[in-house]
């Protein structure tokens, strides 16, 4: 959905926690999110929000943000899935930087974690 307006939903305005993360190509952030399943809320020309059921994410662009490196994440944002081998078989086809593979963790859950174009962690969770 494309959306010149400025103002989010009550959904959107009221959720209790949002992540916003800075990025310089915010068409190119839009494909990648979107291709790993998150749904476009609304859009200006430099901000997004996307959704991934009740929960957010806001993508700012920044054009002169740092370029990302290889260098371990300062952060990430967990998104738990019902199946998150069929989420990894999309992040497959994406190329991103793979920070871990999937795997069952002592912490009950089986996850990933791979880099968007500008560095941010993403990781995909499945309850065991």
């Amino acid at each position: 959905m494309n959306d010149d307006g400025h103002v989010g939903s009550s959904n959107e305005l009221e959720a209790q926690l949002v992540v916003e993360i800075f990025v310089r190509d915010l068409e190119r952030s839009l494909a990648f999110y979107r291709a790993l399943g998150f749904e476009l809320a609304r859009r200006t020309s430099e901000f997004a929000a996307l959704r991934w059921d009740a929960a957010y994410l806001f993508l700012d662009q920044r054009p002169g943000a740092e370029e990302p490196t290889d260098q371990p994440l300062c952060a990430n944002v967990r998104v738990v899935v019902d199946d998150v081998d069929r989420i990894w078989e999309r992040a497959q086809g994406l190329a991103a930087r793979v920070v871990k593979e999937p795997r069952n963790q002592s912490y009950g859950l089986r996850d990933f974690t791979i880099a968007d174009p500008d560095g941010f962690g993403v990781r995909f969770a499945q309850l065991l």
